[in-house]
């Protein structure tokens, strides 16, 4: 798959979405079950919001666990506003990760407990670095972790390398995979065959939950912004999606 998927969609309304079967019969599974206390979560976010989108009202079941807690953040997402002179790349650099930063705090998690480990790696560029990422994951990882990506399937090419990166990686470690799609909520149809399924799960977020990931998700203004005659980076209709109370996820 290729980013031409995402370019060429219009987006699917969570509207459409409401009238999937699949995803009415996808299991529903509680933080617990994913990932009970004293087991670790490897969190891998391609961009500096992907770990609220994949993840944000999973994430704070962690407060007051953060040991429990690995984040891998892989770019600075500097490739978001290509030829911008706003949001230039020297900019994004900065800001996003500071985006991130304030997005993880409004989630109630103490940043300063958890490990985040920045790997500085080019936007847009991962599938050449996946032997990286592969080798970073494998000697990162512990048999008993669960490790959470975006799904190998989901039209971005970073969103991609990381998905298989972490599969290779959890396999030669024996942790759990867990793969979250983000952008094929955009591009894919309900019930589409493309996606894998029988091995969807939700986890159920309630209004607390969802209400931290959604001021979370509001700290990363660059990307929720117009950029002139530029529409945001992130649709509406893909946040409508993403901001469900239950997060879906292939286990």
């Amino acid at each position: 798959m290729s980013q031409n998927l995402i370019q060429a969609s219009s987006g699917t309304p969570w509207a459409d979405w409401q009238h999937a079967a699949h995803l009415a019969r996808a299991t529903w599974i509680s933080p617990a079950q994913l990932c009970p206390p004293g087991r670790r979560l490897v969190l891998v976010a391609p961009h500096p919001d992907d770990e609220i989108l994949m993840a944000g009202g999973l994430l704070t079941h962690f407060r007051g666990r953060e040991e429990d807690l690995l984040l891998i953040s892989a770019t600075d997402g500097e490739g978001s506003h290509a030829g911008s002179e706003h949001w230039t790349e020297h900019r994004l650099r900065r800001q996003r990760p500071l985006e991130s930063r304030q997005a993880l705090t409004q989630l109630d998690l103490n940043v300063n407990h958890l490990e985040w480990r920045r790997l500085n790696l080019k936007d847009g560029n991962l599938p050449r670095e996946e032997a990286f990422l592969v080798n970073h994951l494998t000697q990162a990882l512990r048999p008993d972790d669960v490790v959470m990506a975006t799904w190998r399937g989901d039209g971005h090419c970073d969103h991609e390398a990381v998905g298989r990166a972490a599969a290779q990686a959890a396999q030669a470690r024996k942790a759990q995979l867990v793969e979250v799609p983000v952008w094929a909520w955009h591009w894919a149809q309900p019930d589409d065959p493309r996606l894998p399924w029988p091995r969807a799960h939700r986890i159920e977020l309630d209004e607390s939950a969802l209400a931290r990931k959604r001021k979370a998700l509001a700290a990363h203004v660059s990307q929720l912004t117009p950029d002139d005659l530029r529409p945001p980076v992130l649709p509406a209709s893909l946040l409508d999606c993403l901001l469900q109370p239950f997060e879906l996820m292939f286990l």
